[in-house]
């Protein structure tokens, strides 16, 4: 009885962390944080020190009227096309508004048309935004300045390494500004240069600032109908902390402001992310602000530079706009890998993702990969799940008689249980050797649960026959039901629990992760499908093994005893009887009237 109160204790506990994770990401959507009252008073900054941003979404002396649309009023739109971009760039503020994968379509039905990663347009909005301040109301262009454009297309042509694109600013009196983003072939890193031409008689002071701006993600119509939930929103990474979620309700609690040495700030989603990266060793103002009632950004500030008289000052910084492939990541910024968030068990899932793409490698498809993994996984715990399974065959071969205690002593647990242990000490058999094996095993199951849940490589990656997408649910359910089924093979193999409540939660059990795994991306159920297969082969061969071996050992036992020949054939004749009675009808038929 332990064994099986564990048993489903373990159940209860997968459960409830799976349901948990995905209530914390649909309340997360469902309820968005009310925004706090916008601030509009500037911030100062001392030579040599980060700038501050003021309470609004951009740092200016004037407070504006309505900062939350004036940060997406129109200008002329600059198409980039390169062979992973699709982007417009707004002249107003020289703002990154819209970016297009072209290596990650929309979705299977949608081939042609790219993932829109940034967007200003629709009920959900993601944008990059950049600008300069300057000490003393000097003259420098913010995210609302107009630029102009040289031309309002580019295309990064065939065998062209390199794609820059300027846009230009000029104060009247002796400051020009020209914003030059560097677009790579085979790179998701964009790179931004502000560069400062200072045509005045005295020195210009100023600094750069870099933020995203988005709203948080809309819910879908049903609790399961999205899926898995995984994390959106703002992250941070400080020398001391080297990934730090911050949340959209975090964000209209309390505002951040952090001097960091190196480090970066994010927006991340299910499988992509916008990531601002400065240079190495440079010292920033990590902050966040809300705007706009529902717009949430997380943007830095760098440190103040001075241009001279008649010279030119660069302000530099990367912008990685992409997927969460994590050597890509790693080989981008230092901990930026982390944004492809695996939880606690990061030590456990970062060798189990790399197992998983070694093993692609190989075969080249992503559902044979999840087969393959599975199958090494399991000969690892071959030998705790054989212990584990021995365990549940003696478990099982003990049942009858633990029904008898149990009908013996009733309501008496205290006599029962020492029954029962005696019982256990005579058969040697140990009631939480069933259990303590999985519960080993259950951190390694969340771990891969997470790299299948975060792998952007199993996005619309095909396995075969109706599945097409192995990052969705199953269309036809087929996956879902079969796991179902083999759960409650599972369940027929182990011993019933004795309690008749606990037998009825665990019958329940595959009904209830068949509902649950309906919705869950194909990649996932295929895993748990297979391993329950191999699980099932494992434990009906252990059990057989036991049985036969309890039932030799018996036959052992009796030849020791005088007549245990004629015992022997009396039990098999017994059984033998009353087995043909359970066949045989409990109404004769009357052979009299068959004669006539």
């Amino acid at each position: 009885m332990e064994n099986q109160r564990l048993l489903l204790f373990a159940a209860l506990v997968f459960v409830l962390f799976m349901l948990w994770q995905n209530w914390l990401g649909f309340q997360a959507i469902k309820h968005p944080p009310p925004a706090p009252p916008v601030a509009t008073a500037p911030v100062g900054s001392t030579l040599g020190q980060p700038a501050l941003i003021p309470g609004q979404d951009v740092p200016t002396a004037a407070p504006l009227a309505n900062p939350g649309l004036q940060a997406l009023g129109g200008g002329q739109r600059v198409r980039v096309t390169t062979d992973l971009f699709e982007a417009e760039i707004d002249t107003i503020g020289g703002d990154l508004r819209q970016v297009g994968l072209r290596t990650y379509p929309e979705s299977i039905q949608q081939r042609d048309q790219p993932f829109l990663l940034l967007k200003d347009r629709g009920a959900e909005i993601f944008i990059a935004q950049s600008g300069l301040l300057a000490r003393n109301n000097e003259p420098a262009p913010n995210h609302y300045a107009p630029f102009t454009a040289d031309q309002s297309e580019y295309r990064l042509a065939d065998g062209q390494d390199t794609l820059e694109v300027p846009l230009h600013w000029t104060d009247p009196s002796r400051l020009k500004v020209t914003k030059i983003y560097t677009f790579r072939r085979g790179s998701f890193l964009v790179e931004l240069n502000q560069r400062v031409e200072n045509g005045g008689a005295g020195d210009w002071q100023g600094s750069q600032y870099r933020q995203f701006q988005r709203t948080p993600p809309k819910t879908s119509n049903s609790y399961f109908g999205g899926g898995v939930v995984t994390y959106t929103g703002a992250v941070v990474s400080t020398p001391e902390q080297r990934y730090e979620k911050i949340s959209f309700d975090n964000i209209a609690k309390k505002e951040l402001n952090q001097t960091v040495k190196g480090g970066w700030i994010a927006m991340i989603q299910h499988y992509f992310l916008g990531a601002w990266i400065p240079g190495s060793g440079e010292t920033d103002s990590f902050y966040t602000r809300v705007v706009g009632g529902n717009r949430y950004v997380v943007g830095m500030t760098g440190m103040e530079q001075t241009v001279p008289a008649g010279a030119t000052g660069d302000f530099r910084t990367g912008l990685y706009i992409g997927p969460k492939l994590p050597s890509v990541l790693a080989e981008t910024a230092p901990n930026l890998q982390l944004t492809v968030d695996y939880g606690m068990l990061t030590i456990i899932a970062e060798p189990l993702f790399w197992l998983l793409k070694a093993i692609h490698a190989i075969v080249g498809n992503w559902g044979w990969a999840i087969i393959f993994l599975t199958i090494l996984i399991k000969l690892a715990f071959y030998k705790l799940s054989e212990t584990s399974y021995r365990s549940m065959a003696n478990m099982r071969r003990l049942a009858p008689e633990l029904t008898r205690l149990k009908e013996m002593y009733g309501d008496d647990k205290q006599k029962m249980n020492e029954a029962m242990m005696g019982l256990y000490k005579k058969e040697k058999v140990n009631p939480l050797g069933g259990c303590l094996p999985i519960l080993v095993q259950i951190p390694v199951f969340i771990a891969l649960y997470w790299v299948l849940v975060e792998s952007v490589q199993l996005r619309q990656a095909p396995f075969m026959l109706w599945i097409q997408d192995m990052a969705i649910p199953d269309p036809y359910y087929v996956l879902p039901l079969i796991m179902g089924v083999t759960m409650f093979v599972q369940q027929k193999l182990s011993p019933a629990p004795p309690d008749p409540i606990q037998a009825k939660v665990m019958m329940a059990l595959p009904i209830v992760f068949t509902f649950m795994f309906l919705w869950f991306p194909a990649g996932l159920v295929l895993y748990w499908v297979v391993n329950n297969m191999l699980s099932i082969a494992q434990q009906y061969v252990i059990t057989k093994r036991v049985e036969s071996g309890a039932d030799a050992a018996a036959v052992a036992k009796a030849k020791e005893e005088p007549g245990w020949f004629g015992k022997l054939l009396d039990q098999n004749r017994q059984k033998l009887v009353a087995t043909i009675k359970k066949a045989w009808p409990a109404k004769k038929p009357d052979l009299n009237k068959r004669r006539k």
